[in-house]
This record gives C-alpha cells, structure tokens and sequence, in this order.
C-alpha cells in the first residue's frame, strides 16, 4: 500500500492558486458582511435593518441557485468564475466609494442604505454562482484519487477564510475605519483575481448542449434525491445547522447567563471556528476514508451532544470547551460531506448538486438564526439550545437507520478504483 501523503494535492500548481483565491474569495466576503452590518447599524440603530442585510443577500442566492447550477455545468468553469470575480470587485468597489465622505455627504441616510442593500442583492446572485463554479473546478484541478486529501485543505482554506475574514474586519473599523476596510476587501477580490490567472481554462463535460432549463434542473434535483450517500450528506448539513444554531443565541449567553460580557462572547464566538479549523489541519495527516459514513453520523452526534452541553452549562470554561468540540466534530463531518459530493457526482452534474448543496446549506444558517429566535422566544434559551442539540442527535439517529448506504459508506474503494484507472 502507498505511503499516506497528506500534502499530495498541494503538489499540483494549480490547486495552490485554487486555495489560494478561495481563501481570499471567504475572507473578503465574510470582511464585506461585518463591515457592512457595523456601517448599516450606524446609520439606523435599529436591529432590523441588520436582518435585512441577510435578507437581501438570501434572497437572490437561494432562488436563483438551481438555474444557476444549470449554466455553471454548461460553461466553462474559469471564465465563469473570473466574472464571478468581477462581479464581487464591482460591488466592493460600490461599497467603498458609497462610504467616501466626498460621495456619502451628498446622499441621504435613505438613500445611502437603499443603495447598500442593492450592491448586496447583487452580491446574493454573484454568490448564487460562485459555490457551484468553485466546487466544479476544483474536480478539474487534482486527480479524482486526491479528492480527499484536496477536499480537506480547501475545507481548511474555507474555514481559514471565515474565521479571520470578520476578525480582521472588526479590527480594520477601529484602526482604519469603514471606509478604508473596505478598500482592504478590494485588495483581497483583486488577489482571488490574481490566482485564477495561473489556473489553465477546462473543458465542458456536460455533453447535452441542447438540454432544456427545467430539464437539467429536474435531472439535478432527481440525482441528489435517489443518490442516498448525497441526500444524507445534506441532509445532515441542513438539520444539524438548522436544529443546532447555538451560534445565533450566543449574545444572550454572554451577558444573561455566563456574565462574561464582550470580551467572554468574542472567545465563545470564535471557539467552535478554532476547533473545526485545527481539527481540518490534523485531518490531512489522518485521513477519513475508511467507515466514512459512520465517522460522519459519529461527528453530527457528537455535535448535538456539544450544543446540549453548552445549553445546560452555567461555567464559562465548560461552555468554551464545549463549543471548542462542537467545531471539532463540524469539522470532521465537513470534510467527510465534501469528500462524498466530490466522489459521488457525475462530472456532468457539478454545478447542479452544488446549487442544491448551497440551497440546503444558505437557507440552514438563515432558518437556524429564526428557529433559534423563535424558540428561545417560546421557551427559553437555555430550553431552546437543549432542544436543538437534541433533536441534532435524534435526526442522526434517524439517519442511521433508515439509510443502511450512510453507515456503510466508506472511501477506500473509490480511491483504490481511481488508482487502477
């Protein structure tokens, strides 16, 4: 048997520039979003114009996500992706000459804030594209054989990205202000822009050119639903994050119930981030192949068994630990679930399941903010995280038994097929 090497997919050229716009694709984006709520908040003071703000950027995203798959498996993934590239250059240079004095002193706050919110439904549609465009080129980049190991350092460029692209904003407002940030958003589009540049055109693997919209889109939809290992793969995603959403609830935490008021919400907020990032890192030198799916269904347990930990939790370093291990075990089942959408998707279907990937994954993290709202509201916080991370568990519980293909899914086979070939 050949020797494990966690770094084989960083040998390709191309996959290194690939990771390389990727994070800096994440990073400007999650930037953007921070640095935009702090501006928006200023202007209005009001908490619903930040609900807004994901409103106008949902929308577009997850209705235009199927037609968008459609058109990503019929054009060729990096010219598609280098407009996606300028369409965010576009709104992020938008943004920063809306925040220039010489320009924002003559505009109302009304008008001011319509303009925001249009650049940042522009932005949902870019976003509509971009997940699927991303995903399908990196199939083209490394050899199937190395999807785990590509799967892996593209989760941890990702997860990179997310967690110090809002960091780093946070900190650029009060160094440099709104203003300049946003120029520093600017930059990092420009070297996602850059990086592409070293990556060669691809070819069209969808053959049927004269395939209709509803067509694709019903063969897309039709795929995801009959290839067991995919639907649970998202399925899981979906509820986990939609049950799970301790995230959203965390102020009330800080302040009502552990008392550690900023500076204690700033390590919960960025705890589960660093163990789902650390735990990426170590899995390229172990890699998951074997007993994947139960490796899988072990890692969204183990993240509900998390959340009921923080929720019942009245100690700060318990509640730390515990959204420490919720990262942990995310970070597992990311890898895994991204590893099954790249071995188990036709070439020609890419762009499709991806669209479907961002709908089930988009309106998750949207959902899970509202249900955790709106039970908190109905019963308590406390009661409310309980609950989530409980019925986490169960839907895990569910899954393993109703999908047999889930808990035998292992990875070993497909690699050990991919090196015959």
């Amino acid at each position: 048997m050949p020797k494990k090497d966690p770094y084989a997919s960083l040998r390709f050229k191309e996959f290194r520039y690939f990771l390389i716009l990727r994070f800096a694709l994440i990073f400007a984006w999650g930037m953007q979003f921070v640095v935009i709520e702090w501006e928006v908040y200023s202007l209005t003071k009001d908490p619903l114009s930040l609900g807004l703000i994901g409103l106008a950027e949902v929308i577009p995203a997850v209705s235009l996500a199927l037609f968008a798959g459609h058109y990503v498996d019929k054009l060729e993934k990096r010219s598609l992706l280098q407009k996606c590239i300028l369409g965010f250059l576009i709104i992020s240079t938008g943004l920063f000459l809306l925040t220039w004095p010489l320009v924002n002193q003559n505009f109302s706050v009304q008008l001011t804030l319509i303009l925001v919110y249009v650049l940042v439904f522009i932005g949902g549609i870019v976003r509509s594209f971009l997940g699927p465009t991303v995903f399908s080129l990196f199939s083209l980049i490394i050899p199937k054989k190395h999807y785990p190991n590509g799967a892996t350092w593209s989760s941890g460029a990702w997860q990179m990205g997310a967690v110090l692209g809002p960091a780093v904003g946070g900190l650029t407002i009060g160094w440099i202000g709104v203003h300049w940030s946003l120029l520093v958003i600017v930059g990092f589009a420009l070297i996602a822009f850059i990086a592409l540049l070293f990556i060669e055109s691809k070819p069209i693997l969808n053959a049927a050119k004269d395939e209709g919209v509803f067509k694709s889109l019903k063969e897309g939809l039709t795929f995801v639903f009959k290839t067991k290992e995919v639907l649970g793969a998202l399925s899981l995603d979906m509820f986990a994050v939609l049950f799970g959403g301790a995230v959203a609830l965390l102020p009330v935490f800080a302040q009502d119930i552990l008392k550690v008021g900023s500076m204690g919400f700033g390590f919960l907020r960025a705890a589960p981030a660093v163990g789902s990032f650390l735990t990426i890192l170590t899995v390229t030198y172990f890699p998951l192949n074997k007993n994947a799916g139960l490796k899988l269904l072990a890692a969204v347990f183990g993240f509900g068994l998390c959340i009921i930990t923080f929720g019942i939790s009245e100690i700060f370093i318990v509640s730390l630990v515990a959204l420490f291990f919720s990262g942990v075990t995310d970070g597992i089942s990311v890898v895994i679930r991204q590893t099954i959408l790249q071995l188990k998707t036709p070439d020609n279907m890419r762009g499709r399941v991806a669209s479907v990937n961002s709908m089930f994954v988009g309106s998750s993290n949207e959902l899970g903010a509202f249900e955790s709202g709106v039970t908190a509201k109905l019963m308590g916080a406390v009661t409310a995280v309980v609950f989530g991370g409980s019925m986490t568990c169960l839907i895990v519980l569910v899954t393993g038994v109703v999908s047999p293909k889930m808990r035998k899914l292992d990875f070993s086979k497909d690699l050990e097929d991919n090196d015959l070939e």
